[in-house]
C-alpha cells in the first residue's frame, strides 16, 4: 500500500529541517562568512532542537558549487535533495522504495540559510570536529545566534535563533571532503515517483501553501 500524503509529509520533516543549505558565494572582502561549502563534502552532523532530550544525527552532502544538498536522515530511513538551480525539492523514503518531487510554489528556501539579510560579527576562532572555523555572532529580527564557519563555507556548529525565532543547535561530528557522485542528487533507480495532490506547484508537499520550504516544525536547527 502506498503512503499517504501525510505521510510524504512527515517521512521529510526531519531531513529538511535538519541541515544547513548554502545560498551564494560570500564576497570575501567583506564582514560575513562564505554563505555555502566550495567543494564537494560530506558531513555528519547531531542537530537538537529546542526541547529535543537528545540530539538527532543527520548526514549531509553539499555539492561543490553549492546548488545540490542531500540529507540523509531518520536512521537513513528519509532522503531529502534539494535543487535550488532548478528550485525542485524530492523527498525520499528508502522503506518504501517511493519518492516525491515538487518546486515550491513561492521559491525554494530554508529558514537556516546563511544570508546577507543577516548581520555577522566576527568573534574569534575555534576548532570542531578537528577543523578550524571563524566563529560569528549572527544578530536578525528575531534574536541571535552563533556559528563556527571554516573559510571554506562548512558550518561546523551553530546555535541560537532562526529566521523564524525558532531556537536549537547543530554540531559538525565528521567531516570529509572529497567527490559527491551526481548520481546522490538524483532518486535512487527503480524507486516509484509518487505525484503531488493537484492544487498547484508544491501543493501536498511540505511547505505548501505556507510560503517558501522550510520543510520542518519550528525549532528544528538554529539559523544559518
Amino acid at each position: 500500500m502506498l503512503p499517504t500524503r501525510r505521510h510524504m509529509m512527515l517521512l521529510g520533516t526531519l531531513a529538511l529541517s535538519c541541515a544547513p543549505v548554502g545560498a551564494a558565494f560570500a564576497d570575501p572582502s567583506s564582514q560575513h562568512p562564505p554563505l555555502a561549502p566550495t567543494r564537494d563534502v560530506t558531513v555528519d552532523y547531531t542537530v537538537q532542537p529546542q526541547g529535543s532530550p537528545t540530539p538527532i544525527p543527520v548526514k549531509v552532502a553539499f555539492s561543490g558549487d553549492g546548488n545540490l544538498l542531500r540529507i540523509d536522515g531518520n536512521g537513513g530511513k528519509s532522503i531529502t535533495i534539494l535543487d535550488r538551480q532548478n528550485q525542485l525539492v524530492t523527498l525520499v523514503s528508502t522503506m518504501q522504495k517511493i519518492y516525491m518531487q515538487f518546486s515550491p510554489r513561492s521559491g525554494l528556501r530554508n529558514p537556516f540559510l546563511l544570508s546577507m539579510s543577516m548581520h555577522y560579527t566576527p568573534a574569534g576562532t575555534a576548532t570542531v570536529a578537528g577543523l578550524a572555523c571563524n566563529k560569528w555572532a549572527i544578530s536578525t529580527d528575531h534574536g541571535s545566534a552563533q556559528a563556527c564557519v571554516t573559510d571554506d563555507g562548512v558550518i561546523l556548529s551553530e546555535s541560537g535563533v532562526d529566521a523564524d525565532g525558532a531556537q536549537g543547535q547543530l554540531t559538525a561530528q565528521t567531516v570529509q571532503y572529497g567527490p559527491v557522485p551526481s548520481s546522490q542528487f538524483q532518486p535512487p533507480s527503480g524507486y516509484e515517483q509518487i505525484k503531488p495532490h493537484s492544487g498547484g506547484a508544491g501543493a501536498g508537499a511540505p511547505g505548501a501553501g505556507n510560503g517558501p520550504v522550510t520543510g520542518a516544525a519550528p525549532g528544528a536547527v538554529p539559523p544559518q
